[in-house]
């Protein structure tokens, strides 16, 4: 038992580091929520959050945390950022940057036989599961919501390049979600990684480049600035 609670106690130190918290006095209007996506060189000035303050010369309150999934359970690590929809904090939010189904898809299923897990976030209509329950919830508070989609595989050594029907068939709903609703937009990176173009992953052909963050940054703050 003992053991259990300094591990739990480790676990919290390390996301209570992932998760930007809202200051006080300020006035950002911007929340960012999500996976490693969203998190990956985060606090390096080279994150998509980071960029998009960059170009809009605005604060950005990101929240992402790495590993996170819209179906999680786990309450403790949960309300720490793993369970997506618990790091929405409080705010006058204009718009909400979103991003997430990756890891419950991959890490979650394997990409293989997900047709349950995939129902369970969101349904072939766009309007059923977790995603569009948060997406509606988040709506609700009068933001704006971008979804963000995931870049595909470079085509080269990547293991995750076997999840590219699993993906496309997950952002095909969540646009069918974007559709029906003026108020939720969703930016699609299907056509950002030219075919055996290494440039745009980190080293593990997973997760953005900084070149890869700011150009998603530059597609999420064209909607915004218009």
């Amino acid at each position: 038992m003992k053991f259990l609670l300094i591990q739990l106690g480790v676990i919290a130190l390390i996301l209570m580091g992932c998760g930007e918290s809202v200051p006080k006095g300020k006035s950002a209007r911007i929340l960012a929520m999500g996976d490693s996506m969203m998190a990956w060189h985060a606090g390096k000035d080279s994150g998509i959050s980071d960029n998009v303050e960059q170009i809009l010369n605005e604060p950005v309150i990101d929240r992402s945390v790495v590993g996170a999934r819209m179906l999680y359970h786990l309450p403790i690590t949960g309300a720490m950022g793993l369970n997506i929809s618990k790091q929405y904090a409080p705010g006058n939010w204009d718009w909400i940057i979103l991003n997430g189904g990756g890891n419950d898809l991959w890490l979650g299923c394997g990409c293989s036989r997900c047709d349950s897990k995939m129902n369970r976030m969101i349904g072939k209509d766009g309007r059923s599961g977790e995603i569009a329950r948060l997406v509606s919830s988040l709506r609700r508070t009068g933001a704006q919501v971008i979804y963000v989609g995931y870049l595909r595989s470079p085509g080269v050594g990547s293991i995750i390049e076997h999840c590219r029907d699993e993906g496309n068939e997950l952002e095909s709903r969540i646009s069918q979600m974007a559709q029906a609703d003026s108020g939720v937009h969703f930016v699609s990176l299907q056509d950002l990684v030219p075919y055996g173009d290494r440039s745009f992953h980190s080293g593990d052909r997973i997760h953005p480049s900084r070149k890869a963050s700011r150009a998603i940054a530059v597609r999420i703050a064209r909607i915004i600035d218009r």
